[in-house]
């Protein structure tokens, strides 16, 4: 008998089980509308908007902001213009609920569909820099302290560097810098631009970072915050990079790094164990395989150089005199290297032509010269500054509304921000309203979704959303102007879920959300460890997907019902052009959420 019933439940609960699969796979199958927000969360002050994507059309009039605690409804508002068509939905509105500053856990809903529940508070953005700096110490080569062992320390044998007496395959010391993303490649573009941007940020908000860290990147304290430890690592590397006045190399190692996966000491690919081409910077074009760059100059890579140098030397020049005689000395001489030959330096690519096809570079010589003036005060900075300027207004992405891969680097004109705080007048004006003329072109794209998305979808596009947030925080600093708050609002919350496909595009923040669990990384695929704060490329066009060599999705698509043709994104280790990490959008990520809590710190605080 006890037989007997113990068989009747297996079988009841077996059956249970079964209907509720039944019932949870039923009910998925019945959303067709979704509620997209930050999942972060907002400041009680700060610009609020949710955006409703659906499948059917419905007939929506209002929405509710609901306390998650309490289910008590604190705001309703009519739901305002139907936005139509985007992406996979057909139907797609924005609920505006910035009125609301009460602090608390919330929810949006409207009709029968219901948001992820989110904070309001003061202090939701507290932590954020110093957790994506996580990422940027795992990137550490030479010594590594995430993995607590040492890696490329045979770096390097130079190529091409004849010009000036090195012959082919000599070694030099140039270890040191970050892995560029999830290959082991190193740039000095990329890192000069990464370096800036955490070195700006603690200039600009230094009360968000702790001191948790070691100079090396180890637990413990050492009197400097974590971020200008990082931006030193970066520095060290330059100084490498630029070791005489005639002697620049822009990269290490090209693209047989792309060979297979694998940890970071294990890199045997070019020949002389493990020891890696370093390249000269001489301005002529190269090739190494099959595919030549289209090299112009010196200016674009020195140009980067020399604004890096210049800003360390200030913000190092009490604690370490000598350290930022250094810098400044290095910055001159790289500010004379640009002017060798004026022109663009692109990568270096052997087997494949995904090089960094940079073909821009009066935006970096205007930089170098805007950080001249800043730290010299001397006239003739401001005149080249300005004389660069105007051959370049707008960073051209932004007209464009797309681009080869990293064509306009970086992505935002950092001089026009670093020269118009020390202009006056109609010269200051006019570098202001080159700002403006770029958002503006953005925004006219943007005004026409739901999701205000006016930034293309070309490889990378996280990078480009990152960079003209911070372009629109810099106009509004410059001017005073508000205009823009919601656009900017916009392209940060995209970041951390207000996007098509409902997920935060950064490793584990929050972490109480939807982030990128499989990322296109060898620490996670190969170490199964974790890439905190890695910022993803994060979507691209799905025509550009299609015709991308060597892409092969391991695991079902978790977004499916999202993608389009417009637009996809895979949280997969098989896509390397949607969810791999770069540590030059992480840093200049590094620099956005800086501001936000720094912002924040000046913020009333809510009502409870």
């Amino acid at each position: 008998m006890i037989k007997k019933c113990l068989n009747f439940l297996n079988l009841r609960q077996a059956f249970m089980l079964v209907f509720a699969c039944f019932v949870c796979n039923f009910a998925k199958a019945q959303q067709n509308a979704w509620i997209r927000i930050n999942q972060l969360g907002y400041t009680p002050a700060s610009k609020k908007v949710a955006v409703w994507g659906g499948k059917s059309i419905r007939q929506l009039r209002s929405f509710e902001i609901k306390n998650a605690k309490t289910g008590k409804t604190v705001y309703v508002h009519p739901v305002g213009k139907d936005y139509g068509a985007y992406g996979s939905f057909i139907q797609s509105f924005r609920f505006d609920f910035s009125a609301v500053q009460d602090t608390g856990r919330f929810f949006v809903q409207a009709d029968d569909v219901k948001s992820a529940t989110f904070r309001i508070a003061q202090d939701v953005y507290r932590g954020a820099a110093d957790f994506v700096l996580r990422y940027m110490r795992q990137q550490r080569t030479l010594f590594n302290p995430f993995l607590q062992d040492s890696c490329h320390t045979h770096d390097g044998f130079t190529l091409y560097a004849e010009k000036v007496g090195i012959q082919d395959s000599s070694h030099i010391d140039a270890g040191g810098g970050w892995h560029d993303a999830s290959d082991y490649l190193q740039y000095a573009t990329t890192s000069a631009n990464a370096t800036f941007h955490l070195l700006a940020a603690y200039r600009d908000f230094p009360r968000v970072f702790g001191d948790l860290k070691l100079a090396n990147g180890l637990d413990g304290k050492n009197g400097r915050a974590d971020v200008l430890d990082e931006a030193k690592w970066g520095l060290d590397w330059l100084l490498k990079m630029h070791p005489k006045a005639n002697e620049m190399y822009n990269q290490i190692g090209d693209d047989r790094d792309h060979a297979s996966m694998r940890m970071p000491k294990e890199d045997p690919y070019y020949g002389r164990g493990f020891e890696r081409p370093v390249y000269f910077i001489d301005g002529e074009p190269r090739q190494r395989g099959k595919f030549m760059n289209n090299t112009t100059g010196t200016s674009s890579t020195a140009g980067k150089f020399s604004s890096a140098f210049r800003l360390g030397a200030t913000l190092f020049a009490k604690e370490d005199r000598k350290y930022a005689r250094l810098l400044a000395k290095k910055s001159a001489s790289a500010y004379a290297y640009a002017n060798i030959k004026p022109g663009v330096t692109q990568t270096v690519s052997v087997k494949s032509p995904y090089i960094y096809a940079e073909d821009n570079w009066v935006d970096d010589m205007q930089f170098a010269a805007a950080m001249g003036f800043s730290a010299t005060k001397k006239k003739k900075f401001a005149q080249e500054a300005l004389k660069y300027a105007r051959q370049e207004k707008v960073t051209p992405w932004m007209i464009t509304d797309t681009a080869a891969h990293y064509q306009w680097y970086p992505f935002i004109n950092l001089g026009h921000y670093e020269l118009a705080k020390g202009l006056k007048g109609q010269d200051r004006e006019e570098i202001v309203s080159y700002y403006k003329q770029g958002i503006e072109e953005v925004n006219r794209r943007a005004e026409l979704n739901a999701f205000y998305r006016g930034v293309p979808f070309i490889w990378c596009s996280n990078n480009l959303t990152v960079s003209f947030a911070i372009q629109c925080l810099w106009y509004k600093e410059l001017t005073g102007d508000a205009q823009f708050d919601e656009l900017a609002q916009a392209n940060f919350d995209w970041l951390f879920g207000t996007n098509p496909w409902g997920t935060s595009m950064v490793y584990g923040l929050p972490s109480w959300g939807d982030t990128p669990v499989d990322p296109h990384s060898a620490f996670t695929f190969l170490g199964k460890h974790p890439i905190d704060g890695g910022l993803v490329d994060g979507p691209i066009m799905a025509s550009t997907y299609r015709n991308l060599i060597g892409i092969k999705l391991n695991n079902p698509d978790r977004y499916a019902e999202f993608q389009s043709d417009l637009a996809v994104y895979h949280d997969d280790y098989g896509d390397y052009s949607t969810n791999e990490p770069t540590m030059d959008g992480t840093a200049a990520l590094i620099y956005l959420l800086a501001s936000k809590e720094g912002m924040a710190m000046e913020e009333p605080i809510g009502k409870k």
